[in-house]
């Protein structure tokens, strides 16, 4: 695993070991995650989305705390996959790495709470399985514009995106801070801190 850009951000690139009979990758294994993040990967649900060409997922995020950290690979097909620092004070604030996920390459992406996450399929049909640290919330939800211009995702051209009603009905960046509805990152940083050091996360609801 390499960091990106933004602190709280990883890509898994695998070894993939290939034979006549197929191919063979670990996808996950817990102590290279928590040597290279500095914490373990707490899972309370696996997700599983399938999406047709230019279906366009995001930008969501979860209030923090507890916020819902992600480890996310595509298993078929391939997808645009965008990590957005959308963390008040953050230096990396209203920026996104894009990352390209496959079933070829096999590569993951991890990013911890805080953070916005979207996607875009690439191919015919996608499918995406995720880990996430926190189950469902719906009042913890929220999400962002994917076309915001201010986000500047470099989306692929020629492709109509598609998106759900509650994705193109999302606030901006820039509303979504001026309502106070984004996380900041003072407070992911000292929510990081408490999870290196296997303190209980207070805003955790078993």
């Amino acid at each position: 695993m390499r960091p990106l850009g933004p602190e709280g951000a990883w890509l898994q690139e695998p070894d993939i070991h290939t034979d006549e009979r197929g191919a063979f990758h670990e996808w996950f294994r817990d102590e290279r995650f928590t040597e290279a993040t500095g914490r373990p990967l707490r899972v309370a649900q696996a997700n599983r989305s399938v999406s047709r060409r230019g279906v366009l997922r995001g930008v969501h995020y979860a209030d923090v705390p507890p916020g819902q950290a992600k480890y996310v690979m595509c298993v078929s097909g391939a997808v645009l996959d965008a990590v957005v620092d959308i963390r008040t004070g953050s230096p990396w604030f209203g920026r996104a790495e894009t990352v390209r996920l496959d079933s070829a390459s096999g590569r993951a992406v991890y990013l911890a709470e805080g953070f916005g996450h979207a996607f875009m399929a690439l191919t015919g049909e996608a499918t995406v399985v995720y880990l996430c640290s926190e189950g469902y919330a719906p009042r913890r939800e929220h999400a962002i514009h994917p076309l915001d211009p201010d986000l500047a995702i470099d989306w692929p051209r020629g492709t109509e995106p598609i998106l759900s009603d509650k994705d193109a009905a999302a606030p901006t960046l820039k509303a979504a801070e001026q309502a106070g509805e984004l996380p900041s990152y003072a407070d992911c940083r000292a929510l990081y801190r408490r999870l290196r050091e296997g303190a209980p996360d207070p805003g955790h609801s078993p």
